[in-house]
């Protein structure tokens, strides 16, 4: 089966590159959620084209990642990917890992209820599995579902309120888009409950790429979240 990334590989990174500003923001959210990775064992679920991964010691880090394309990316960049698929098709060691983190992945995910529950059984006692995603209810999961229902970002509709380079339509357009509540309460059912939450990307999209902007605690303003559960 063609994954949602095959062949985008290419303008995933060109997006962040080009706003480097916004990437810079959302750099400093992962870096920060993630804290001290020194002698962790860490997985990366849907690591992508391993781009985050390339400003930190990618050396501690394993990945999962459906598409083929990304992935390949993701080994040059350092980051030891140990399976091309689905997470759900992966068994996992129990108690394993210190760090499970979804850097967007969760996003094209549709059932999080056995993903997450897995992740939990594969990380150590005191272990972090963290989210971090555009949530469904920010400014920018309304673009990105606005464009996905209009199958266009060039419409009246979102004339003059459009960055100007947003994000590819046919990635927005797979995906799921999970509210941080749902991911909160799906957490919550699997006996996570020590949280932190963190923020970033705070400016309406027409903006955000202006400035880098500074992490802020919680989660009921940004364009882009991080859920830190410790198990």
């Amino acid at each position: 089966m063609k994954q949602k990334f095959d062949g985008y590989a290419k303008k995933y990174d060109e997006w962040f590159m080009k706003n480097e500003n916004l990437f810079m923001s959302e750099l400093k959210l992962f870096k920060k959620a993630l804290g001290d990775i020194e002698n962790k064992r860490i997985l990366s679920v849907g690591c992508g084209s391993g781009l985050f991964e390339s400003y930190i010691d990618s050396r501690h880090i394993e990945g999962i990642e459906p598409s083929k394309d990304m992935g390949e990316i993701a080994k040059k960049r350092g980051v030891n990917v140990i399976k091309y698929g689905l997470i759900e098709d992966v068994d996992l060691p129990d108690e394993h890992y210190d760090i499970i983190y979804f850097n967007g992945s969760s996003s094209y995910m549709e059932d999080l209820l056995p993903i997450y529950k897995k992740c939990r059984q594969a990380l150590k006692k005191n272990g972090k599995l963290i989210l971090l995603d555009v949530p469904k209810e920010s400014a920018f999961g309304f673009m990105y579902l606005l464009g996905k229902s209009l199958n266009t970002y060039d419409h009246d509709y979102l004339n003059g309120v459009m960055p100007a380079l947003p994000y590819p339509l046919a990635l927005a357009s797979s995906g799921v888009w999970h509210s941080t509540e749902e991911k909160i309460n799906v957490l919550k059912s699997i006996n996570f409950n020590d949280f932190q939450y963190l923020q970033t990307l705070i400016r309406n999209p027409l903006y955000t790429n202006e400035e880098v902007e500074d992490v802020q605690e919680g989660y009921k303003s940004g364009g882009y979240v991080a859920i830190i559960a410790k198990k």
